[in-house]
C-alpha cells in the first residue's frame, strides 16, 4: 500500500490554521476595500506564451509547465528527444502553465478587458501561486500572494497609497515591519557605465543577492560575472545605503548626478528623486518607511518605484529567519507586451505564506478567532430526539449562533468530548424529557454550569 505523501515545497492548512489565515486576509480585504480597491480572480493555468519572458531568464526557469493532454510525446521533434534538446522539447508538449505571480494575470486581464473596466483600475487579488523553487524555511512551491494593483495611473499617489495599505495592514497584525523603497530610474543611471543593456541586468541580479551574499559577495560576483566595471558603482550605491537618513541618501544620490553623462539618464535619475521625495512626504512617518537605494527587485518588468517589506528582528525568535514578506514595484511596460501600450500600471504582494509564519513565530494571533459564546453542539440522547434537535440548531443558527448537531448519539461523554476538543463554548442536551416539555439543557462547557431553557 502506497503511502500519502505531499509534494516538496506544500502543505495543508486545517481548520485552525484556516482560522488564522483568514484573520489575515479577513484585515487585508477590509484594508483594500476602504481604499476603493475590488476584486480579482484568474485562472490557475495560463498560456506559457503569456508567462514566458516576463520574469528574467531566473524567472522563466522556475515556471511549472503542464503537459498537453493525450499522447503529448506524438508532437515532439524525434530529433530533439534524441539530442535531449529540453528547451525545444518543452514547447512541443506543453502549452500551459501554472500561474508564476498575480501580476502578470493582471495585465493579461486588463488587456482582454479593457473596454470593459473603469481606469484607473484598483483591483486586490488573493490566490495561490506556484514556483518551481528549492523548499526552505518560508519558501514554498505553492504559496498564496494577497495583491493590490492600480493600472491606468502614473502618478506618484499610487505608489503612496499602497505604501500607506502596507501600513495600514501589518499595524493591525500588530506586526513591526520595514518598507522599503527605492526607484529603478536611479539604477537605470548606472546602465552607461554598464555598457550594455545585457550587463546592466546581470548587475541587477547581482546587486539583488546583497541580502543573502553581502556586500563583498556582490563585488565577489560582480568580478566572476567580467563585470567589473560595475563594481565602483556597486560601491558607491552600498555607501550610500550606509547613510543615516532617507533624505542624506537621497542628497547623495543627487550629487552622483554630475558623473553621469548621459542627459537621458540624467533627467530619469532626477525623476527617480523628485517621485521619492514627493512619496516620502505625503506619507504619515512611522519611522517604517526606509529608502534603500541597493534594492534592485530584480523582476524585469518593473521600471519605477521597488518596495519591499522586511519583518522587525526584535519581533521574531532570534533563530527565526525569513526573507521579505511583500514587495513589488511600478511596471509601465507590461500591457504593452500584450498589445495595450501607454498604460502605466503599478503594484505591491503580501506573501500570506510568509507573514502566517512570522505570526505564529511571534504569537501575535488572537486567542479568540472563534468566539466560544456563539459556538454550540447539540447532543441527542437517542435516535428520536435527532428531529427535536436538529430543529434546536436550526434555531441557534438563525439567531447567528455557530451551532451543529452531533451526527449520531453515542454515550454523552464522547459527544461533550468532541465539543471540548473543537473550542464549543456551550452544549445542548436533549434527551426524551426535554423533547416532550419543548425544553432544552444548556451546559456551559467553559464554567461547568447547566441549566434547563425553554425552546424559543
Amino acid at each position: 500500500m502506497e503511502k500519502p505523501g505531499l509534494p516538496s515545497g506544500t502543505r495543508d492548512f486545517g481548520a485552525e490554521v484556516m482560522k488564522q489565515r483568514r484573520y489575515i486576509t479577513g484585515i487585508m480585504q477590509e484594508v483594500f476595500e476602504q481604499h476603493g480597491f475590488g476584486a480579482l480572480e484568474t485562472p490557475a493555468l495560463e498560456n506559457l506564451k503569456t508567462l514566458q519572458g516576463k520574469y528574467g531568464d531566473e524567472g522563466d526557469q522556475l515556471l511549472f509547465k503542464i503537459l498537453n493532454s493525450g499522447d503529448f510525446l506524438s508532437k515532439a521533434n524525434e530529433s530533439h528527444l534524441q539530442e535531449k534538446n529540453s528547451k525545444a522539447v518543452v514547447s512541443e508538449i506543453s502549452d500551459r502553465g501554472l500561474r508564476y505571480d498575480l501580476t502578470v494575470p493582471l495585465a493579461r486581464y486588463v488587456v482582454m478587458n479593457r473596454d470593459k473596466i473603469q481606469f484607473p483600475y484598483k483591483r486586490y487579488q488573493m490566490q495561490p501561486v506556484w514556483r518551481a523553487d528549492r523548499p526552505q524555511k518560508g519558501r514554498y512551491r505553492e504559496f498564496w500572494q494577497c495583491d493590490i494593483d492600480v493600472v491606468g495611473s502614473n502618478s506618484i499617489v499610487s505608489e503612496t497609497e499602497l505604501v500607506a495599505m502596507y501600513q495600514e495592514v501589518f499595524k493591525q497584525l500588530n506586526l513591526g515591519v520595514m518598507v522599503r523603497v527605492n526607484h529603478r530610474l536611479i539604477l537605470d543611471a548606472f546602465l552607461p557605465l554598464a555598457g550594455s543593456l545585457d550587463a546592466w541586468t546581470q548587475f541587477m541580479v547581482c546587486i539583488d543577492k546583497a541580502d543573502k551574499i553581502g556586500a563583498e559577495g556582490v563585488s565577489k560576483e560582480l568580478n566572476e560575472r567580467q563585470l567589473g566595471q560595475m563594481v565602483s558603482a556597486w560601491e558607491f550605491l552600498n555607501q550610500t545605503q550606509q547613510l543615516a537618513g532617507n533624505e542624506e541618501k537621497l542628497a547623495a544620490i543627487e550629487s552622483y548626478r554630475q558623473k553621469i553623462e548621459s542627459e537621458t539618464h540624467q533627467l530619469g535619475l532626477d525623476r527617480g528623486v523628485k517621485e521619492l521625495k514627493m512619496m516620502l512626504a505625503m506619507l504619515d512617518n512611522k519611522g517604517n518607511v526606509e529608502l534603500d537605494v541597493t534594492l534592485a527587485r530584480g523582476l524585469s518588468y518593473y521600471t519605477g518605484c521597488v518596495f519591499e517589506v522586511v519583518v522587525n528582528d526584535s519581533q521574531v525568535p532570534a533563530d527565526f529567519k525569513i526573507g521579505s514578506i511583500g514587495g513589488g514595484g511600478r511596471y509601465d511596460n507590461l500591457t504593452g507586451m500584450f498589445g495595450l501600450k501607454d498604460v502605466s500600471g503599478v503594484g505591491v504582494s503580501f506573501g500570506l505564506d510568509r507573514i502566517y509564519d512570522v505570526m505564529l513565530a511571534a504569537n501575535l494571533f488572537p486567542n479568540n478567532l472563534m468566539n466560544a459564546e456563539d459556538t454550540w453542539l447539540v447532543c441527542a440522547m437517542d435516535e428520536q430526539c435527532l428531529p427535536y434537535g436538529y430543529k434546536i440548531a436550526e434555531s441557534l443558527r438563525k439567531e447567528g449562533k455557530k451551532a451543529e448537531l452531533y451526527p449520531g448519539t453515542p454515550k454523552l461523554k464522547k459527544q461533550l468530548d468532541y465539543a471540548n476538543a473543537r473550542g464549543y463554548g456551550f452544549a445542548v442536551i436533549v434527551g426524551d424529557q426535554e423533547m416532550n416539555s419543548q425544553t432544552m439543557v444548556v451546559k456551559n462547557l467553559l464554567t461547568g454550569e447547566q441549566e434547563t431553557q425553554k425552546l424559543k
